[in-house]
């Protein structure tokens, strides 16, 4: 039994693992780069690899000579028609939900939205059509209260997924066919990417200052928390931060807003962590209005992480006369299968004659094109912290 498996990033490699404990043959993997994770799981392994040139198709030629079965995991490029026919079994792919229930790139994301009491998992046929191949297996789990779509993801539905593939895989192996059951089209739903719709909310917000609180000294526990507990006794914001032990010592940096009547009161109780053997530096700057013919604009957006977002993100502000007053950058870890996520916070000077519908419009369409999700809030009070 021979297979070739077409994948990315955490949940491609862990399917390449648990096949090969599994004691399947993988003569190959596709990758969508030649850094990806899985990539580099079948270098180690001994595995060829190879790395698409088209990110959103898998090409016949990909396919190893004598592949039995094609396994798809956590991949974004469509199985092509001439791959398929070369694979004696053809292809099957893992995806996180019921099918045919939730169809699509975010389908745990909707059933965390649609309020599904139950999830589950199908392993399917590739073929024609969104996720709409015949299902050779499935299993289901319970949504827990309050639970998140990267909750849901990591405590069931990965889980899940690696062990109905090895279990189907296994199957091939031993019967030399795959067990097939047509999808029932009147429960077909959709689930698209989760895109916020750009909103604008207007909103009055008191004046605030911005402290960039730079903390170095002996790495112990309870750091964080005199930093946290003097940010909340003084009503601070917890706007972004940077941790890390260095050497045997902490080093971070904190951004607070905080209301521009206590900063003073902060930005003493702070420096005075120095008596417990901290190195505390404090640099302020004081909320600023925004410039006559001009009104500030709250920006966010999120999404998965490449080069060039700020560059594209600048330009495309810059070509509608917008300036960016104050810019929050971060990469965190993302729901599903633990992608990057590259998140934006910034404050825009937007001219008066650019209304709010252009503006919407023109940061909709760069969402779309990145595949971020956007959200936008209007801000007319006093100004906001300049960083």
């Amino acid at each position: 039994m021979k297979c070739t498996l077409v994948g990315s990033r955490y949940f491609g490699a862990a399917v390449l693992d648990a096949l090969l404990k599994d004691g399947t043959e993988i003569v190959r993997v596709v990758a969508p780069a030649a850094d990806d994770r899985i990539a580099l799981a079948a270098q180690k392994a001994g595995i060829g690899v190879h790395v698409l040139s088209n990110p959103k198709i898998v090409p016949g030629d990909a396919i190893a000579d004598g592949t039995d079965l094609i396994v798809a995991a956590h991949t974004h490029a469509r199985v092509s028609n001439e791959a398929l026919a070369r694979s004696r079994l053809g292809g099957i792919g893992y995806h996180p939900s019921l099918l045919p229930r939730h169809r699509g790139i975010a389908a745990v994301e909707w059933t965390i939205m649609e309020n599904d009491p139950i999830a589950g998992g199908s392993v399917y046929h590739l073929a024609d059509g969104w996720d709409a191949g015949g299902v050779a297996m499935q299993d289901w789990c319970f949504v827990a209260k309050g639970e998140t779509a990267r909750d849901l993801w990591e405590r069931a539905l990965a889980p899940m997924g690696l062990d109905l593939l090895k279990r189907v895989v296994r199957h091939a192996r031993e019967h030399g066919s795959l067990p097939s059951h047509g999808q029932d089209e009147r429960f077909a739903t959709k689930a698209p990417m989760v895109r916020r719709t750009v909103t604008l909310t207007e909103g009055h917000r008191a004046p605030t200052a911005s402290l960039a609180v730079t903390v170095v000294g002996p790495d112990r526990p309870g750091i964080v928390k005199l930093l946290a507990e003097r940010a909340k006794g003084f009503g601070a914001n917890w706007a972004a931060s940077r941790m890390a032990n260095l050497a045997g010592q902490f080093a971070g940096i904190v951004h607070l807003d905080v209301p521009v009547e206590n900063a003073d009161a902060l930005a003493n109780a702070l420096s005075a962590l120095e008596s417990t053997g901290l190195r505390v530096v404090i640099a302020r700057s004081d909320a600023v209005a925004a410039p006559a013919g001009r009104r500030a604009i709250k920006l966010e957006l999120a999404g998965p992480d490449r080069p060039g977002i700020v560059r594209d993100l600048s330009t495309s502000l810059a070509e509608r006369g917008v300036s960016i007053e104050d810019l929050h950058t971060e990469v965190v870890d993302g729901p599903g299968a633990a992608e990057r996520v590259f998140k934006v916070r910034a404050l825009l000077f937007v001219p008066n004659a650019l209304s709010n519908e252009e503006l919407q419009r023109g940061l909709d369409a760069l969402a779309s094109e990145m595949r971020m999700d956007l959200a936008l809030g209007e801000r007319n009070g006093p100004g906001a912290a300049r960083a």
